[in-house]
């Protein structure tokens, strides 16, 4: 007799023909190979060609190393850092010196230091405790701390090799005198006393060129040394064309001189100026995106290609010695490029490859060989993920403006590859720093850990982001909380209508900028935001304005014009207007801040005064400070325990997947003054 298969046995079959068919989601990845210490990075080579130099963590601390040329991986540590780790380094032309600089807590008071890489000797050449005012008393902090001087980098010359030019503001703090500084023995000789100039303009001969005024109206004006010790009027750049036109410096021993410059057209074009006949000539151009990098010849100066980054960066060759190089190089990895260090001979570079699903990509390039010899990524660990496509989109403003922003799914979610989902998520609406500054397509830490969380990532460059031209950027002038948080709307909006996000589950976060983009969100549009995530950002336009660190004082008419101008009557009232403190009873949704103690920029008082207010009106917040933490989280054990957090509050809020704080709180400073109970398995962590 022949038996049938019953109803039930033939449902249980479908269903786990549905399971098998069905996409299978990837493995919840570590935190920790998202946000600790790179591998290895930052890599570079010295002018000799003798070294190549990287940074890599010391017990935790990242810390600069170096390594033979042709022994790359006989690597040894040269700098001593055992706190907040080493980010930014570069050669000097003494050889075997390796210069870097450090703050104190993220204070930004930054210290020029110099390596010697055969004996481990290390310098401080600037290790100055304080800034003493007219009385000859010590300036003081409204955190009880002295003010102390910062560093700018100003010149480096391979005719003076053990001398370097440097801006100190150890006599006034709101400006910066021009010093001589030798690398070997820290001795040091002011050349141009400073009161008045926002920068300067100086060459490879140590001569100071140029100086840099700022303007009532938010441009600024370069003033030409007239041979005699004084200045003479030379360009005025209007404030429209103030972000995008600029010096970017001589060519060795010459008059010939490159500009980025916007004036009379939109995007910044490169243009070459010979100062004695006046001559200029538009070298390159992009209709849709600034020219924005550089690659300079190590000997001449003279600049030999251009990059332009619209959707993803593309480079343009000047000088066809170099594209043979860099036609070689397309072909070895498929990513954008940079080269990240030349030797002197030009024979070696360093370059390094961005994709946006793996780890960044580090080779030594032998150009007589026609040879790229792989040295290594910056993350190993991530070579055993699989990590999500990042996709370049346009998304339309409500008044025609294109904004390109860049979507990250979830693997699993997107199994053709499309860019879209087979389901609306639920979404974090990313949003960008500065605002003068922009996203950009390749690996992201953060978008990588939040689709794999199952949570769809947008972020937009909105108006006021640089990059797209100065009528883009321009845009946004006195638009914070206006036009510009319009754009966040309306991308939210095309999220929502191309199926990608679920109305309901839409979370902001940001830092700087985006942190006050957070707090307008839940403020001005409390129904839009399902929870906020505020990292850094202003709470309060008329305190953030009365608080700048002394040297940006130069930049107050910059601000004025652009976001409000904290000087009048009516510049206080569009500032209160748009700042979210005065809005904190709109607040309906949940919402976690993060804050560094010693932010020069942000100071701990935005974040102190609208937790307080939300406090009084009883409205629920988590607030995370970190004492030795400034803009943002330098240390990778207080940015893995802020992230370990915001895991916990999106999850609670959004119902992606999450990975318990576990030991995520180790090594960290994290303090939660107001509302670890209202996180799942925080104050527990605790």
């Amino acid at each position: 007799m022949k038996r049938f298969p019953t109803a039930a046995a033939i449902m249980s079959c479908l269903s786990l023909l549905l399971i098998a068919c069905s996409p299978k989601e990837e493995t919840v990845i570590p935190r920790a190979d998202l946000f600790g210490n790179p591998d290895k990075a930052g890599l570079q080579i010295s002018p000799d060609g003798r070294y190549i130099s990287y940074l890599a963590p010391v017990e935790g601390v990242l810390n600069v190393w170096v390594a033979p040329v042709d022994n790359p991986k006989d690597g040894r540590a040269v700098s001593k850092d055992t706190v907040r780790g080493i980010r930014q380094y570069f050669w000097s032309y003494t050889p075997g010196r390796l210069l870097y600089l450090q703050d104190d807590g993220g204070a930004e008071n930054w210290m020029l230091h110099a390596v010697n890489v055969e004996n481990g000797e290390d310098i401080n050449l600037t290790p100055f405790e304080e800034i003493l005012d007219a009385d000859g008393n010590p300036i003081m902090l409204p955190s009880g701390k002295k003010m102390r001087p910062t560093v700018r980098v100003e010149e480096l010359s391979v005719d003076m090799p053990e001398e370097i030019l440097i801006g100190l503001n150890l006599r006034n703090p709101q400006f910066h005198d021009i010093h001589r500084l030798n690398i070997l023995t820290g001795d040091m000789q002011m050349v141009q006393q400073n009161d008045e100039f926002a920068g300067f303009v100086t060459d490879d001969s140590f001569a100071i060129r140029f100086a840099v005024r700022n303007t009532p109206d938010g441009g600024k004006e370069y003033l030409r040394a007239d041979g005699s010790g004084g200045w003479e009027a030379w360009m005025t750049v209007g404030m429209n064309d103030l972000l995008t036109t600029n010096i970017i410096g001589f060519e060795k021993g010459s008059d010939v001189l490159y500009l980025m410059d916007s004036r009379d057209r939109n995007t910044a074009a490169l243009v070459r100026m010979d100062l004695a006949s006046g001559e200029k000539q538009v070298l390159a151009q992009n209709d849709k995106a600034d020219i924005s990098g550089t690659m300079r010849d190590p000997v001449t100066h003279k600049i030999q290609a251009v990059s332009a980054e619209y959707e993803r960066e593309t480079w343009q060759i000047l000088d066809e010695a170099i594209q043979p190089d860099i036609d070689y190089l397309r072909t070895v990895v498929d990513g954008d490029l940079s080269v990240t260090g030349r030797t002197q001979d030009d024979r070696l570079w360093t370059v390094a490859y961005v994709t946006d699903n793996g780890p960044v990509r580090y080779y030594l390039y032998d150009r007589d060989k026609k040879k790229a010899e792989f040295l290594f990524t910056n993350r190993s660990v991530l070579e055993k993920h699989t990590l999500a496509r990042m996709w370049p989109v346009v998304i339309p403003a409500r008044d025609g403006l294109e904004m390109v922003s860049y979507l990250t799914l979830p693997t699993w979610k997107d199994e053709d590859e499309d860019g879209r989902p087979a389901e609306p998520l639920a979404m974090v609406l990313l949003v960008h720093g500065g605002p003068w500054g922009r996203d950009s397509w390749g690996y992201n830490p953060i978008h990588q850990w939040l689709a794999n969380r199952g949570y769809a990532v947008l972020s937009v460059n909105f108006r006021s982001s640089t990059g797209f031209g100065k009528e883009f950027l321009n845009a946004g002038n006195l638009e914070w909380a206006a036009k510009m948080h319009d754009d966040l709307l309306d991308a939210v909006d095309w999220a929502v209508a191309e199926g990608i996000a679920k109305e309901d589950k839409i979370a902001i976060m940001g830092g700087s900028y985006g942190g006050y983009a957070t707090l307008v969100g839940l403020t001005f549009t409390p129904d839009v935001f399902a929870c906020g995530v505020d990292i850094v950002g202003p709470s309060n336009l008329n305190t953030l304005l009365g608080s700048i660190p002394p040297y940006w004082k130069p930049m107050l008419d910059m601000f004025a014009t652009r976001v409000g101008d904290p000087r009048t009557e009516e510049g206080r009232a569009l500032l209160e207007e748009r700042s979210p403190l005065n809005y904190v009873d709109k607040i309906t949704k949940p919402l976690l801040i993060g804050q560094g103690a010693n932010d020069p920029r942000v100071k701990q008082a935005e974040a102190d005064q609208i937790v307080k207010a939300m406090q009084e009106k009883n409205i629920p917040v988590t607030y995370v400070l970190y004492p030795d933490e400034g803009h943002g989280f330098a240390r990778p054990e207080n940015n893995l325990s802020f992230f370990a957090v915001t895991d916990q509050f999106l999850a609670q809020h959004l119902g992606g997947r999450t990975e318990p704080i576990g030991t995520d709180f180790e090594g960290s400073s994290i303090e939660v003054p107001e509302g670890a109970a209202l996180i799942p398995g925080l104050s527990e962590a605790l």
